[in-house]
């Protein structure tokens, strides 16, 4: 199973995850695919890809984060020993979100809720001063991420594999071009 996880105020419908499911479509894979729309309240989310993972034989399980889903993702891989990609992922991310505290409005959907420091200390109990599993963890960033500094990734993923593209933005404009890789790894 292909678990990608979308991030902060994202949802299924994002571009990656929509090129995705239609690159793995187009190779008769699509059932291997899965992309559940995360609830706001980390520890809710959490609770809903462990169970997606615990449900699946583990050896095949293959997850995919992009930002706030990176981090997910890095505690997932962590967790249940699988290999996970990381797309430009936010690290110690209840640091980074503090600066939006309040009303949120998720971009896909419209769903509507307030960011609190619940939130914030829900993200705290998953921060690790680094991966457990560094092994198991593909790092991809562009360096022309404009809402996340790529080398904050580069640095708390320093024993994972890397790939660092110039140029870009938060978006992972080249991730076409490593669907492939990511799948391999």
């Amino acid at each position: 199973m292909i678990i990608y996880i979308h991030g902060f105020n994202s949802s299924s419908g994002s571009g990656k995850a929509r090129e995705l499911e239609a690159w793995l479509a187009a190779r008769g894979r699509g059932a291997e695919y899965a992309c559940p729309d995360l609830p706001h309240c980390p520890a809710a989310a959490i609770a809903l890809l462990s169970g997606l993972i615990a449900s699946s034989a583990r050896e095949s399980v293959k997850l995919i984060g992009s930002s706030l889903g990176g981090f997910y993702a890095t505690w997932l891989a962590d967790q249940f020993d699988v290999k996970a990609a990381l797309i430009n992922p936010a690290v110690h991310v209840q640091d980074g979100l503090k600066t939006v505290l309040g009303p949120q409005k998720n971009y896909h959907t419209g769903e509507e809720y307030v960011f609190t420091q619940q939130h914030l200390d829900e993200l705290a109990v998953l921060d690790k001063p680094a991966p457990l599993r560094p092994q198991n963890l593909l790092l991809l960033v562009e360096t022309g991420d404009e809402v996340l500094d790529y080398r904050a990734a580069v640095n708390y993923y320093a024993a994972s594999r890397q790939i660092v593209v110039p140029g870009g933005d938060h978006g992972f404009q080249s991730f076409p071009q490593y669907i492939e890789t990511i799948l391999e790894f």
